[in-house]
């Protein structure tokens, strides 16, 4: 029977994240959760029903601690509509997620496993696309410049600068990596873009 206490098994998985990003995806057992969760043996198999189970949790808890807490959402609120705060915005995320080292690794292990696993490859093509689409959506809330292609470009411009950051760091000075991510955001989102409602031509 699989137990459900959640703040267990809330540790048990970012132990397994821990273990992910050190260990890679064939260090990722039950023995090494319960070690780096300093659990007696046995434990994380008492949590998760199989290692396939363990691996689709870790993914969706990745995604959960990447989230911006509440203080980030009011400054970005309060924040202004142009393209300059835009690329502080920008900023910000990079740095968060960066910030964030072990988990962004142990996703791109999570990545290369979903090749092999289908179940861990639907999971995570359900998370980035939901994940899209909320980035989308909030940014055509927000009233900042570009439309949702132009969110798609930086989002993948910016994963893998993050990629670049965290696996070699010394490829891009932090200084180059602030100006990449300006020039992103200042070759991507024209000044003057703006969103164009369904079915109306962008031409006047």
């Amino acid at each position: 029977m699989v137990r459900r206490n959640d703040r267990r098994r809330a540790a048990l998985v970012d132990a397994a994240i821990e273990v992910l990003a050190r260990e890679g995806a064939r260090g990722l057992t039950f023995r090494a959760v319960d070690a780096e969760a300093s659990v007696p043996a046995g434990t994380a198999s008492n949590y998760f029903a199989s290692r396939d189970d363990l691996f689709t949790q870790a993914g969706a808890r990745v995604y959960e601690r990447l989230q911006p807490d509440e203080a980030m959402i009011a400054r970005q609120r309060a924040a202004g509509r142009d393209r300059e705060t835009y690329v502080g915005l920008m900023r910000d995320l990079v740095g968060r997620v960066a910030s964030f080292r072990t988990g962004y690794l142990a996703l791109l292990e999570l990545r290369l496993e979903a090749t092999r696993r289908p179940e861990l490859r639907e999971v995570l093509t359900e998370r980035v696309r939901a994940d899209v689409d909320a980035n989308v959506a909030h940014h055509e809330a927000s009233g900042l410049p570009g439309d949702a292609t132009a969110v798609k470009l930086l989002m993948l411009t910016l994963n893998w600068l993050i990629v670049e950051q965290l696996t070699l760091p010394d490829v891009f000075t932090e200084a180059e990596r602030e100006q990449l991510v300006t020039a992103a955001v200042e070759r991507i989102v024209a000044a003057d873009q703006r969103r164009v409602p369904p079915g109306r031509s962008g031409h006047r």
